[in-house]
């Protein structure tokens, strides 16, 4: 096994799993992660406790770049819930809180996506590291998996806006 497990590896990767489980289950229900509902509450904790937890961990033994996306997740998340009471961003304020929440869960798929494929299966993994085709390949599919997410979302709210509008 190239990279056993520590006991806050586990737990971090049982934490980890609920923002991921949240924010899909949001996707496929709400098209969205709602905050005011409990789904997306559940992915703000969740995420929140995976990004403080990953700081005891690390494969290179210091600060690394997926610690970095953990602080860049928390950002846009949180970052998504003052955007809504700046009231001179106007009518982009649903579009901004989306976007920085759709951001965000990405942000948190990266670091989760190569620990996976360079740890899984356990006694051959699918990839050597970051670098490995199969992980870009797989991190391309989150990245247009976000833009035509958040172009779908984009038409909801505006649908939406002009169903409240009457225009």
């Amino acid at each position: 096994m190239p990279h056993p497990l520590s006991p806050l590896g586990i737990a971090h990767t049982a934490i980890s799993l609920l923002p991921v489980v949240a924010g899909l289950y949001s996707f496929i229900r709400y098209q969205a992660i709602d905050t005011s509902r409990r789904s997306g509450q559940v992915y703000l904790a969740g995420l929140a406790v995976s990004v403080f937890t990953a700081f005891g961990l690390s494969s290179t033994g210091s600060f690394n770049p997926g610690h970095v996306l953990g602080i860049l997740a928390l950002i846009a998340a949180f970052g998504s819930l003052l955007v809504t009471r700046l009231s001179f961003l106007g009518r982009l304020r649903p579009y901004l809180a989306t976007f920085g929440l759709s951001f965000s869960f990405f942000l948190t798929m990266i670091p989760g996506t190569v620990e996976t494929l360079t740890r899984l299966p356990v006694a051959n993994p699918l990839a050597s590291g970051p670098e490995s085709p199969v992980v870009r390949a797989v991190l391309l599919t989150w990245v247009i998996s976000l833009l035509v997410g958040f172009a779908l979302q984009a038409r909801a709210l505006r649908l939406r806006h002009r169903k409240a509008t009457g225009n």
